[in-house]
C-alpha cells in the first residue's frame, strides 16, 4: 500500500494535550483527517490500535550512536542501520552527533551523514547534524580530547557546513571561549540553532550568549559549572531564561530528583530528553568506541577507559520516556513533551512534527499499557511492529 493508504483505528489518540477515542486516516505522509468515525474505505491499509495509547513520535536532538554504530565513524550503510534501530525505540527524528574529532574524520562523518539523508529510510528519520565542538572549554571538555578543542573558528564551521551542504541544525559550544559571542551571533543569523555546553562560564558570559541567540543548554547539570549562591554561572543563566535545557534521564547523569527540579524550574514545555546515547545502547557491558576515545561500559554506564570520566549514554527514547514517568509521577500526556512538542520546538520542526495534529506529519508511536512501543510509524509509513502480523 502506498502512504496514502492509511488507517489507524481505535487507538487512544493525544491531541492538544489529553487521549481521545478518535481514528488517524493518513494521506501522502501526512496526518490528513482526526475522526471518530471508521471509513468504509476497502482499499485502507488499516491498523488496529486497539487497547494503545497513540502519541507523536520520539525526537532525539543528542546521540552518537546505538546497537553497535558510533556516528563519528559510521558508514552510510551504518546509519541507516542506527535509524532502524532508533525506531525500535520509538523514536521518529533524529540530529547525528558528531563529537569533537579531526578535521578530516569530522569531514567523512559529515560526507556519511549528508549521503545516508539523500537516499530512501526504512526507519528513523534522520534530521540532520549536531556538532559537539569543537569550540569548547577544555576545563570542561567531558570525554572529548583536549588537544583537538580549539577557540571559535567561523571559516572552519563554514568549511563543515559546506561539506554537510546545510545540513548541520545544531551545535554545541561553550561561552567562555574566545570568539564564541559573536561566534554565536554569526551561526544564529545563518539558522543554526546554537547550544551552551562543557562549559565553566559565569553568569554574565553565559548572558551574552543568550542574547547574542543561543537558545539551548547541552546536556544541563553535566559538564558544566554548577550553581553557586554568590555565583550563578552558566547553569543559573539557563534555569533563570527561557532557552531550552538538554536533560540525560537516565538515573545516571541526573538524580530523579534533580530532573523534577528542573521540571519545576524550567516548566514542562522547555526541557528537552535527550539520549547523549554511544554505539554501546541496545548492547551488553564491554568497550566501545565514543569518536576519537575509548569507553568501558559497566552496568550500562559509559565511562572513558583513560580516566574514568562519563562519556555519554545507553539510554533510549522509549527508556527516558519511562524513566520520566518513573521520576516524576506525572501522567504520560505531560512528560511526553520533552520528547516530542520540545524538540520540535527547538530545533523549529513545528508545526509539522512533534504533535498530533491534521496536516503534520504523521510521525506516530503506539506504546502499551506499560508505555512500551509497539509500533513505529514514520511519514505513513510503518517502519516497526513488534506485534505479530
Amino acid at each position: 500500500m502506498g502512504l496514502e493508504d492509511l488507517l489507524i483505528e481505535n487507538g487512544q489518540v493525544l491531541v492538544n494535550g489529553r487521549f481521545e477515542e478518535v481514528n488517524i486516516f493518513v494521506e501522502k505522509g501526512r496526518i490528513a483527517r482526526l475522526a471518530p468515525v471508521c471509513s468504509d474505505d476497502k482499499n485502507c491499509l488499516r491498523l488496529d490500535a486497539s487497547g494503545y495509547k497513540i502519541v507523536p513520535g520520539f525526537i532525539d536532538s543528542h546521540t552518537h550512536g546505538g546497537n553497535g554504530v558510533d556516528v563519528n565513524s559510521a558508514s552510510t550503510s551504518d546509519l541507516l542501520k542506527l535509524s532502524r534501530y532508533f525506531a525500535e525505540q520509538g523514536t521518529t527524528g533524529w540530529l547525528a552527533s558528531i563529537v569533537t574529532d579531526t578535521y578530516e574524520k569530522t569531514i567523512r562523518a559529515i560526507e556519511q551523514i549528508r549521503q545516508a539523508m539523500s537516499g530512501a529510510n526504512p526507519g528513523a528519520q534522520l534530521l540532520g547534524i549536531h556538532l559537539e565542538g569543537p569550540f569548547l572549554s577544555r576545563d570542561y571538555k567531558g570525554s572529548m580530547q583536549e588537544n583537538l578543542l580549539r577557540k571559535a573558528d567561523l571559516s572552519l564551521f563554514e568549511d563543515y557546513q559546506k561539506a554537510a551542504a546545510g545540513l548541520i541544525k545544531y551545535i554545541t559550544v561553550s561561552p567562555e571561549v574566545d570568539g564564541v559571542p559573536q561566534l554565536i551571533k554569526e551561526l544564529t543569523g545563518q539558522g543554526v540553532i546554537v547550544s551552551m555546553g562543557h562549559s565553566g562560564a559565569d553568569y554574565e558570559t553565559a548572558l551574552h550568549c543568550i542574547h547574542n541567540g543561543a537558545t539551548s543548554a547541552t546536556h544541563t547539570f553535566n559538564a558544566m559549572k554548577l550553581l553557586h549562591q554568590h555565583a550563578p554561572g552558566i547553569c543559573g543563566a539557563v534555569l533563570e531564561t527561557d532557552v531550552f535545557c538538554e536533560a540525560i534521564c537516565d538515573g545516571i547523569h541526573l538524580h530523579p530528583g534533580i530532573v523534577r527540579l528542573l521540571l519545576k524550574t524550567k516548566g514542562i514545555n522547555q526541557v528537552i530528553a535527550v539520549t547523549d546515547s554511544i554505539m554501546a545502547a541496545g548492547l551488553p557491558d564491554g568497550f566501545y568506541n565514543l569518536g576519537a576515545s575509548r569507553v568501558k561500559v559497566a552496568d550500562g554506564d559509559a565511562k572513558l577507559v583513560s580516566d574514568g570520566t562519563r562519556a555519554g549514554s545507553t539510554l533510549t527514547t522509549s527508556k527516558a520516556l519511562r524513566n520520566l514517568v518513573d521520576f516524576t509521577g506525572r501522567k504520560l500526556e505531560e512528560v511526553i513533551l520533552p520528547l516530542t512538542e520540545n524538540p520540535a520546538a527547538l530545533l523549529k520542526l513545528d508545526p509539522y512534527k512533534g504533535s498530533i495534529l491534521e496536516g503534520n506529519d504523521a510521525d506516530l508511536v503506539l506504546l502499551d499499557e506499560s508505555f512500551r512501543v509497539d509500533t513505529t510509524i514514520v511519514g505513513g509509513n510503518i517502519v516497526f511492529k513488534r506485534r505479530l502480523s
